[in-house]
């Protein structure tokens, strides 16, 4: 047995054989040519096929992966009508008077190698998008084909499949190997003949690492792979990111009640999906998700959220090694509205503080970092960093349906403080003519302050989302990170349900929906009585979201 660390994609465990993918590259030679105008000619008919390429594989990427997903086909075709990539390659053939073949192979090279150098993560993952449309026009140019094709069926002919028989066709599901995957390799890809992706390369950041998580294939990347794994029994845990390879009885059969108990979920799933979070006598509730990054969306579409209620936005801070910038933060922020397809995206604001430290922050020790220097205290302390999360998100709100979330509020001034910032930045914005959409305001209930002043809040903002960690901790004055106090750490407790109540009929009289969106959300023994205090929506880890629903509906 062999087991390898790798860095997980998706969430999911996949057992069974390997298939090794190599492609068959086409090997590209230095040609001197004497008629530069037939090359040229040939250039743009190749770049022609590609585009009419690409505008079936969008199609067929539209059909399995939604809008969102196939767009990175669109960004290739774009790349395709790029000034400086043609440039590139037209200057190779008419200055140096060298095959069209050659022309692209350096410009993609040249181009890859730049993103690559970037510092910033998103933008190296886009070489391999430029790898991948310079690698079809070279395929196109050496008269071979990049067509649709499906993995299992004959006649593949830019690719090896190792393992494979003799009339192309799989006998079973296999786990898929590869150095890596272009984006257009994996949409093509029959997900039914695949259990698994594992790559030596790639990133989490990149569309063949979003395509995973959107078509609930487990995938692993980072992974030596041996050629001599071809047709071995492995699994991918994609709980861990480790790959085992020729399991023994033990580890396989561990993994395999894993696996089942994943496939019951999936069964609960498939019974639920679609379905209202609605009790039987009518009442519906909205149930979203809470997450801690970009790639939990996955698990919200899996687990069929019908919105995001609480994004924690400080994993960009935390995850960098300075500021996260507009752009940076713009970035995430859209991916997220664009995924969720017009449901609603809760996203909090920075909060961060001596407890959830970045270096660059410089922030001072404390002796109670929870009560300390922490969330809206320090936007409103250093607004360049406010500011420029504000602008992130407007921005990114021309593309869904973002809402904005102030936590740690504890008055009413704070409050409107935030929204004159606020204000300020969509003022910039109209100035410089960048498109944004209103968006709601909310604040996070989870002081006592904020629920005695909250009637007062309520005319201030659109919603309340009421985290109950906090609020209890600091109701019950008991810190939920000391384990001698957990015996007395009771989120039942009648003071912490009587100022959930407080709230909620507070918010409603000054107009504000109401949520919950701490862990309290997911106890499905209070289910009823949030439902009976009149509560709007909860929000809940992914994996809670339908064990929720599942309650919700058994009310009468």
């Amino acid at each position: 047995m062999e087991q390898i660390q790798g860095k997980t994609i998706f969430n999911k465990i996949a057992i069974g054989k390997v298939l090794l993918y190599q492609k068959n590259e086409a090997t590209v030679k230095r040609r001197h040519i004497d008629d530069v105008g037939e090359e040229l000619r040939r250039f743009d008919a190749a770049r022609e096929t590609a585009l009419s390429q690409l505008d079936q594989i969008y199609e067929k990427a539209l059909a399995e992966v939604g809008a969102d997903n196939a767009a990175v086909f669109e960004v290739h075709k774009i790349m395709l009508e790029d000034d400086d990539y043609l440039d590139s390659v037209r200057n190779i053939i008419r200055e140096q008077k060298l095959n069209a073949e050659y022309a692209v192979a350096a410009t993609g090279g040249n181009f890859s190698r730049m993103f690559e150098q970037m510092d910033d993560s998103y933008m190296q993952a886009r070489a391999a998008d430029v790898k991948d449309i310079s690698e079809r026009l070279i395929t196109v140019l050496c008269g071979g084909s990049t067509a649709i094709r499906r993995i299992g069926e004959p006649h593949c002919t830019d690719s090896v499949l190792s393992a494979c028989p003799e009339d192309g066709q799989p006998a079973e599901p296999v786990i898929l190997m590869a150095d890596d995957l272009a984006p257009s390799e994996t949409v093509q890809m029959d997900k039914s003949k695949i259990l698994a992706f594992v790559t030596r390369h790639g990133s989490s950041n990149s569309h063949t690492a979003i395509l995973a998580r959107t078509m609930n294939i487990p995938a692993v990347i980072g992974i030596d792979i041996q050629n001599d794994w071809a047709g071995k029994t492995a699994i991918v845990d994609g709980y861990t990111g480790t790959v085992t390879i020729d399991p023994d009885p033990a580890t396989l059969e561990e993994m395999t009640a894993k696996m089942q108990e994943d496939e019951r979920k999936l069964r609960l799933l498939k019974e639920l999906r679609g379905k209202e979070t609605i009790t039987g006598s009518g009442k519906k509730i909205h149930l979203y998700a809470n997450i801690g990054s970009v790639s939990d969306i996955a698990l919200v579409l899996q687990n069929d959220g019908e919105g995001i209620g609480l994004f924690r936005s400080e994993f960009l801070y935390l995850e960098s090694k300075d500021y996260p910038t507009e752009e940076e933060q713009f970035r995430a922020y859209k991916m997220a509205a664009e995924t969720m397809a017009g449901k609603k995206v809760i996203i909090r604001t920075l909060d961060i503080g001596a407890d959830k430290q970045a270096d660059y922050f410089h922030l001072a020790k404390e002796d109670n970092p929870a009560m300390g220097y922490r969330a809206i205290r320090i936007c409103l302390d250093r607004p360049e960093i406010f500011r420029t999360q504000l602008r992130a998100l407007l921005r990114a709100s021309a593309y869904g349906n973002i809402s904005i979330l102030f936590p740690m509020i504890i008055s009413v001034q704070e409050v409107q403080e935030s929204k004159r910032i606020l204000e300020s930045v969509k003022a910039e914005l109209r100035e410089s003519r960048i498109p944004f959409k209103d968006v709601e305001i909310g604040v996070m209930i989870e002081t006592p302050a904020a629920v005695w002043i909250s009637e007062a809040l309520a005319k201030e903002v659109d919603f309340f989302s009421i985290g109950t960690n906090d609020l209890t901790q600091y109701t019950l004055a008991i810190d939920r990170q000391n384990p001698k106090l957990d015996a007395i750490y009771d989120p039942h407790h009648p003071a912490v349900l009587k100022a959930i109540q407080t709230t909620i009929e507070n918010g409603h009289r000054g107009g504000a929906w109401v949520g919950i969106c701490g862990e309290l959300a997911a106890d499905t023994t209070l289910t009823q009585t949030f439902l009976d205090m009149g509560i709007d929506e909860l929000s809940v880890s992914p994996s809670f979201i339908l064990p929720v629903r599942k309650a919700v509906r058994a009310l009468s």
